[in-house]
């Protein structure tokens, strides 16, 4: 892989940090079709079922742009890009594993942040150290690919070439 394919860690944890802000709006929406198709009126009744059914649309929605262009929207802003090596697009089962070993991102820390039964900031503080210990293990990778890119076989890249537009003339 050329080397000024491969993005910078910052980079990729600022696109992550946009994605978020993005994600606000699919998660407001897909919740409140949640709650107008079951009646839900209060945030605890269905919980565990809203959580599946975010879980599942989150995975619908990473797992559409993966497989379509390597892209989602604030991938595309950022100009990163997804691919499997050695294969035009991203297959179906590739997206699927990376969208299910994205999760340990947070679930290792918020395993243990309900074992030790914690509230308020030191909750906060186990998931952010959790993040952040995740992300460290770009740093022991050769390609600087985070550990959940490297058991799925994907790798993001920096897209340097942007098409060139048909210019118009009037």
């Amino acid at each position: 892989m050329n080397p000024t394919e491969i993005p910078k860690v910052s980079r990729r944890l600022i696109c992550m940090v946009y994605e978020a802000l993005l994600l606000f709006g699919v998660v407001f929406i897909a919740g409140w079709l949640f709650d107008t198709l079951t009646q839900s009126r209060h945030a605890l009744k269905l919980r565990n079922a809203r959580q599946f059914w975010l879980f599942l649309v989150l995975g619908a929605y990473f797992i559409y742009f993966w497989c379509r262009s390597g892209q989602t929207l604030a991938m595309k802003t950022w100009r990163l890009k997804l691919v499997a090596p050695g294969l035009p697009r991203l297959p179906l089962r590739m997206a699927v594993v990376r969208y299910l070993l994205i999760w340990m991102w947070f679930l290792p820390a918020m395993v243990l942040d309900y074992a030790l039964d914690l509230k308020g900031w030191p909750s906060m503080a186990l998931i952010a150290a959790g993040l952040m210990l995740w992300a460290m293990t770009a740093l022991f990778d050769k390609e600087r690919q985070f550990l959940h890119d490297r058991l799925a076989g994907t790798r993001l890249i920096h897209v340097t070439a942007v098409p060139a537009q048909a210019s118009r003339t009037s």
